[in-house]
């Protein structure tokens, strides 16, 4: 049997973490949005660059349950703002934002609020989320050249 407050509480560790890994992630331009439907779970894949002096970032989301991307003028651009937000089961208060986005009812599990404002505006719900950051170009060379 599962402890569902350790639980609940371990999700939203792992939300707060993504966000802070997310938040320097301002200026970062979308390269990259990639979205599989499958009946087991959808999932959804955003990779974030900044040029070869910063890590890129993949976020992966799973069990997407809303997905919104609307673009002004194509995928240039630099992102304005970004943010991963905690959505806790009932009877717990959500954003107003989200009122909209995910209906909600009793069973429904704890959820990720990704959202990424620029040129292009993604907005996510989804409840399993993931964030990997790749070496920068620089630190890349570094490593395979050694100290030095």
């Amino acid at each position: 049997m599962i402890d569902t407050t350790e639980a609940d509480g371990a999700f939203q560790n792992r939300c707060a973490h993504a966000a802070r890994t997310l938040a320097p992630c301002v200026g970062h331009v979308i390269h990259r949005i990639a979205f599989d439907a499958f009946p087991e779970a959808d999932s959804l894949e955003i990779t974030l660059r900044a040029g070869p002096h910063k890590p890129d970032i993949v976020v992966s989301l799973a069990g997407v349950r809303y997905v919104s991307v609307a673009k002004d003028s194509g995928l240039e651009g630099f992102v304005d703002e970004i943010s991963l937000v905690h959505l806790p089961r009932t009877p717990c208060p959500w954003p107003a934002e989200t009122a909209d986005m995910v209906g909600r009812f009793g069973g429904l599990p704890e959820l990720a609020w990704l959202r990424i404002v620029g040129p292009v505006e993604v907005d996510v719900i989804a409840s399993i989320v993931t964030v990997y950051s790749a070496m920068s170009d620089d630190e890349a060379a570094a490593d395979l050249h050694g100290p030095g």
